[in-house]
């Protein structure tokens, strides 16, 4: 940190910077063009996805914005936070004595409001009554993620199985076998579209004497990781320009959360 800076909660610890700098580092801590410490950049980007604020708006006493603006571009581009969330993921589920890739996910999405930036290529969900985007996730059954998709709101869930689908595939080896849905994704063509990925699409339906909040088996985990992404308010909304910026942006998110529980493994096994 700089010289007198006090800390945010969102800093990076010693032991989480320990794990990420590898991912992190596009090129030497020493390059010449290097003016900021790479894990202020760092600190400076995890602020500003947990506090939610425009660019223009970070602390004076952290980098530049424009530097921490260029540098996430870097990054996003690498695909740094993917490769540290999947790698996460692995080890999370070691720990939990699971096997090192899933054999079950679920899917699911959430409509997120637009916003001036993003409401040059948002859509209108009717069933929410909300004009904006659509995250499209794909999560493992202890809730990390696996894949994700950005559309506009209007677009239907059920024809974004097979990209899902294909995603997942590839990021596990072809391991998940079956996936939990909602009645949204009720239908032969996302069926038929999982299936060419070697995935069985299982529809999880509501009991027919619903009264009130029902608590749906398998179905829940995914709502508790979209509950876990709306803690970073810039994920609140959809704030940005691309939806490539607003899935990598929840791929950190996710990466923040796993590396924080994976030092608190560590050190209750140490």
């Amino acid at each position: 940190m700089r010289p007198g800076r006090k800390s945010y909660p969102s800093d990076v610890s010693d032991e989480e910077w320990s794990f990420c700098a590898p991912y992190l580092t596009l090129m030497t801590e020493a390059a010449p063009q290097r003016e900021y410490s790479l894990r202020e950049v760092f600190n400076g980007l995890r602020w500003l996805v947990r506090a939610g604020c425009p660019w223009r708006m970070m602390p004076n006493d952290l980098p530049p914005w424009y530097v921490v603006f260029q540098q996430t571009r870097r990054w996003l581009n690498a695909g740094c936070f993917e490769a540290m969330a999947h790698d996460l993921r692995v080890a999370l589920r070691m720990a939990a004595e699971r096997n090192e890739q899933p054999s079950a996910a679920i899917l699911d999405s959430r409509t997120l409001q637009s916003t001036p930036e993003s409401g040059g290529r948002a859509g209108f969900d009717g069933h929410k009554r909300r004009k904006g985007s659509k995250v499209h996730a794909a999560v493992d059954t202890l809730g990390h993620l696996l894949a994700l998709r950005v559309t506009p709101a209007n677009e239907q869930d059920r024809a974004q199985v097979g990209e899902l689908a294909q995603q997942v595939q590839e990021v596990t080896g072809d391991s998940v076998e079956v996936a939990f849905v909602d009645q949204g994704y009720t239908g032969n063509e996302p069926a038929q579209a999982a299936e060419e990925q070697g995935v069985q699409l299982i529809v999880v339906k509501l009991p027919e004497a619903k009264k009130g909040f029902v608590l749906l088996p398998r179905r829940w985990v995914v709502e508790r990781s979209f509950g876990w992404m709306a803690r970073f308010r810039r994920l609140a909304r959809d704030y940005e320009r691309l939806p490539e910026t607003l899935a990598g942006l929840s791929f950190l998110a996710f990466a923040i959360m796993m590396v924080k529980n994976f030092v608190h493994l560590m050190a209750y096994i140490l």
